[in-house]
């Protein structure tokens, strides 16, 4: 049965508060006048014998035993009422009590009323004190019932006063008098005090007895209680302590405490320092709690929670330890898989963010403590959302497994390898005093990620991107240094994946001014900072316009002018290019619908807007606003746009060709390069990127064979050509007998003002016109 319930809810326990409080105060008065009867009965009954020896001279001898006998019958009476046998709280027999000491008192009048004044003055004066003596008695002895004990003192001070009062004795009379009050007010006193021993006792009682319940259902529980003498030997070893250390309680009596709890080890020294712990508590005798040690019970591994406190003997001596013991091992168990799941990652198994935090703020510790170096490594896998959004996601995370596997199998006892989230990887370096072997181990974690993996019968490739920062040079803390290996990932990143950057101050200030420039181009609209300049598209043979490409321009009024290859793969990251390429749209579209029909304009497409599904509806709202024919728009988009597969791009595109608008492959032959692209959408041009033309102009065999391949290749499949950056007369020549239908570049002129570009395009329109090429010239 559960503690609570042996001893009573404490609810009900209030609610009955003053009824118990009754019943004790009954049951101590009744105890109490139970110890004190016999007194009672022996003070009156030596009171009477003694009376009547006095009196054996003056009374007849029938008289003093008739006397004797009635006041032996008065007192055996009220005492057989007091140590009457009845239920401890039942109430206590006032009335009969009362009425049998009224009758002891009557019995004891009889005394000075008829037989003092026949008595020499010697026994009259022996006859007084006894008197006295008597109510005394009957008044300490009486306490627990002050009603019979005043009866009692009451009648028996009365026979006594008033012969002293008839006979002329005021001072004899008030002494007895005040005699009697005396009494009256110690029984009061000895009443109430009699009462407060009674139920502190009853209450000690209760408190033993709680407390040896408690110890019984907790010897019953999941604990053991255990103690030794002063040697440290166990003592009293109950049955259920010996069978948790896994021998007989007879066996376990006398046992050095500290040799049962290291077992096998003893002799040995592999001694836990939990339990050297113990031993040097126990030896000065100082109290320990909570103390968690790994115990060998029949081979296998528990662990008990133990506390104690030294004991004392009567002679407040010591004489040992007395304490508890608990089994903790379940709770153990629990805490570590809670611990596990708190600091490990559940699908790779590798330590979290949590765990690479703290080992990298210890490894910090330790390299300013030493004066030596750590490292810290992030690693962000390079294509790997290509997989998510191809394969779907049950792939993704079984690529990560194997991914850590790798990984795992390179780290030594000086790195500590953990996942930080999503495609993010770290490792902590703790001694990274060689800069030699951490480049070595970058680049051996770039080489092993880059190996193909199998996957569900999938070959896949993907890579690593690194980036470093070894401490506490470029960080004093785990915080800075993280961001520090954060900013050198960037810049591998920046640099198209694949390689490793260590960090240097300078990536800070670039981060920083990223921020800068961040923050400034989400005002940049609102504030009328962006503007378009138009740069001219000729035919390669006439030097005619043919069209204009709208390029970006950011005029800042603090920060100057910022080129466009700044800012604009910052809107990309920011995602505001969606928001800022729609306004180049709109309003390179509005500037054309002024020029010739034959007259086209250009407007490079960020992928992040052929990602998005409602593109082609901007695209169709533009035109309908701005009344621009869809023929006389080309969209240019680069090769990047086809590495997110999976996102619907090639669909969008398709649709953007069934509106009539023209699409453009830009910077053709550079970075993912694939004849795929080209058979999937039907592009409408080609650009060649300007580095070719200028390798081919310097006689580059390589750049002249693909500049002759791609326009062979375009021509075959009814697309047009540009060979872009022309800036030399050579470099004109090249592109007209290569075979490029269209040039631009600084040869025929640079990005224009609007007005400039409008004025060039009307211009088209007269028949006197000079081709743009001799104007530029």
């Amino acid at each position: 049965m559960p503690i609570r319930a042996r001893l009573g809810l404490r609810r009900s326990a209030e609610r009955t508060a003053g009824h118990r409080e009754v019943t004790v105060e009954r049951a101590e008065k009744r105890a109490a006048a139970r110890r004190l009867a016999p007194a009672l009965l022996a003070a009156h009954l030596l009171g009477a014998g003694l009376a009547m020896a006095l009196l054996r001279h003056t009374a007849a001898l029938p008289w003093l035993i008739t006397w004797g006998a009635a006041v032996a019958v008065a007192a055996a009476t009220l005492t057989r009422l007091l140590v009457a046998r009845a239920e401890p709280e039942a109430p206590l027999p006032l009335a009969s009590a009362g009425a049998a000491a009224a009758a002891l008192a009557l019995a004891w009048a009889v005394i000075p009323l008829h037989l003092a004044g026949a008595a020499d003055p010697p026994v009259t004066h022996a006859l007084d004190l006894l008197l006295a003596t008597v109510m005394t008695a009957s008044a300490l002895t009486l306490a627990t019932l002050p009603s019979a004990a005043l009866v009692l003192v009451a009648g028996t001070a009365a026979a006594t006063a008033a012969p002293f009062a008839l006979t002329g004795r005021p001072v004899a009379a008030a002494i007895v008098v005040a005699l009697a009050l005396l009494l009256a007010a110690v029984i009061f006193s000895r009443a109430r005090a009699v009462a407060r021993i009674g139920a502190a006792e009853s209450a000690l009682r209760e408190r033993e007895a709680t407390v040896q319940l408690l110890l019984r259902d907790f010897e019953e529980g999941a604990d053991w209680l255990w103690q030794t003498d002063a040697a440290r030997r166990i003592v009293g070893a109950s049955e259920r302590f010996a069978r948790a250390c896994g021998v007989a309680a007879a066996e376990l009596e006398g046992t050095p405490l500290l040799q049962s709890l290291a077992g096998a080890d003893w002799d040995s020294a592999a001694i836990p320092d939990e339990l050297r712990l113990i031993a040097d508590k126990m030896t000065r005798r100082e109290p320990f709690s909570d103390v968690a040690l790994p115990v060998t019970v029949r081979g296998e591994t528990r662990w008990w929670q133990i506390a104690a406190a030294p004991r004392l003997d009567a002679a407040g001596r010591f004489a040992g330890f007395r304490g508890v013991v608990s089994d903790i091992t379940e709770q153990r168990a629990s805490a570590e898989r809670i611990n596990r799941m708190a600091r490990f990652d559940a699908l790779t198994g590798l330590p979290n963010r949590l765990s690479v935090n703290e080992e990298l703020t210890r490894a910090l510790s330790e390299a300013e403590r030493w004066r030596a170096r750590c490292a810290f490594m992030m690693i962000d896998l390079d294509r790997f959302k290509a997989v998510n959004d191809t394969l779907g996601h049950p792939v993704g995370d079984r690529l990560l497994r194997r991914v850590s596997e790798r990984l795992a199998e390179l780290v030594t006892e000086n790195e500590l390898i953990g996942r930080l989230g999503g495609d993010e990887f770290a490792v902590v370096v703790r001694d990274a005093g060689d800069p030699g072997r951490l480049e070595r181990l970058a680049h051996t974690i770039i080489e092993t990620l880059s190996r193909p993996y199998e996957v569900d019968q999938h070959t896949l490739y993907i890579g690593a991107s690194v980036g470093v920062a070894t401490g506490p040079r470029d960080g004093r803390t785990a915080e800075t240094l993280i961001r520090s290996a954060d900013l050198a990932l960037y810049r591998s990143k920046d640099r198209g994946g694949g390689v490793y950057h260590a960090y240097v101050p300078q990536l800070h200030l670039e981060a920083e001014e990223r921020r800068v420039i961040e923050l400034a181009l989400r005002r940049a609209l609102d504030n009328d900072e962006l503007h378009l300049a138009y740069q001219p598209v000729v035919d390669s043979r006439s030097g005619a316009v043919r069209g204009f490409e709208a390029l970006l321009r950011w005029s800042h009024p603090e920060l100057g002018d910022i080129p466009p290859a700044k800012f604009v793969p910052i809107a990309e990251e920011a995602r505001l290019i969606a928001p800022i390429g729609e306004w180049v749209l709109r309003t390179a579209c509005a500037e054309a619908a002024g020029w010739p029909d034959d007259v086209r304009v250009a407007v490079n497409v960020s992928p992040e807007q052929l990602h998005n599904p409602q593109f082609v509806g901007v695209i169709t709202d533009t035109l309908a606003r701005t009344g621009l024919p869809a023929r006389r728009l080309e969209l240019e988009v680069t090769e990047s746009v086809f590495l997110r597969e999976g996102t619907g791009a090639v669909k969008l595109l398709k649709q953007i060709l069934d509106l009539g608008v023209g699409l453009s492959l830009d910077d053709f032959g550079t970075g993912y390069s694939s004849l795929g692209y080209l058979s999937a959408t039907r592009f409408s041009s080609i650009k060649i990127d300007r580095s070719f033309v200028q390798a081919a102009s310097r006689g580059t065999a390589e750049a002249i064979a693909i500049i002759r391949a791609v326009v062979a290749m375009a021509q075959s499949m009814g697309m047009a050509t540009t060979a872009e950056g022309v800036e030399t007369e050579a470099e004109l020549r090249l592109a007209r007998e290569l075979g490029c239908g269209s040039i631009q570049g600084f040869y025929f002129g640079r990005p224009l003002p609007v007005t400039e570009a409008r004025a060039l395009a009307i211009a088209v329109r007269r028949p006197d016109a000079t081709p743009a090429a001799t104007r530029a010239a």
